[in-house]
């Protein structure tokens, strides 16, 4: 899952920057307005988490700015303002959900998986096809109730391919959903990952295949 932080504190960019990676969200981050637009305009997120007091052009007109342009990404407002009035003026503008400074890292990350599921039309954290079962809030893989141990990557893989059962998913979309700079992808990441994958999935006996479709990409049943 692709992820747009936009907040100029550097210190929280830095702490909210690691966590997410560590929970194996690829992230991009700015702390400029302008550039948050231009960001959101040209590249496809899952959710933009998107504080209100930011320089040249604030949170609630890059909000705006994106919902004149068709632009339906999730955003989830970070705000100091605690006051109903505040609150309400963020949703009406577009905002999914809102967040009030000081706040904790659980709940965020919490927010984040819920609003990365309703991207795909999903409400329940668990994701179940054949003997597998994803549990997204406890970043959680249960083979007929049996944990299978996943890297962050292997399982936000496995993630974006059970939200998209039915449909071939191709190698520019994980690209783009698994890796912050596309510049530093090695041409054999996926290959690899979805090979340690597979083995993964092998061992815990599992029956559920991902399928490759030689010059389309890939898909699960």
């Amino acid at each position: 899952m692709r992820l747009l932080l936009v907040e100029d504190s550097q210190r929280l960019q830095r702490s909210l920057t690691l966590g997410l990676k560590q929970a194996g969200y690829a992230v991009d981050v700015t702390g400029d307005g302008r550039d948050a637009l231009w960001r959101a305009s040209t590249v496809s997120y899952d959710v933009i988490i998107l504080d209100i007091m930011i320089p040249s052009l604030d949170g609630l007109g890059v909000l705006r700015e994106l919902r004149k342009t068709g632009k339906d990404t999730h955003v989830l407002l970070l705000t100091a303002k605690d006051t109903v009035e505040d609150r309400v003026k963020g949703l009406q503008e577009g905002a999914d959900d809102y967040l009030i400074k000081p706040f904790s890292f659980d709940e965020l990350l919490a927010r984040v998986q819920a609003l990365c599921r309703r991207s795909y039309v999903k409400k329940s954290p668990e994701i179940k096809i054949g003997d597998l079962t994803l549990i997204s809030t406890k970043q959680m893989l249960l083979c007929r109730g049996k944990n299978v141990e996943l890297l962050p990557r292997e399982f936000r893989l496995l993630q974006l391919l059970l939200l998209r059962q039915g449909e071939v998913v191709s190698r520019s979309d994980i690209e783009a959903h698994l890796y912050d700079d596309q510049a530093e992808i090695m041409s054999n990441a996926i290959d690899s990952t979805v090979s340690l994958l597979r083995k993964k999935l092998i061992a815990a006996g599992s029956r559920t295949l991902i399928q490759t479709k030689r010059g389309f990409g890939y898909s699960v049943s």
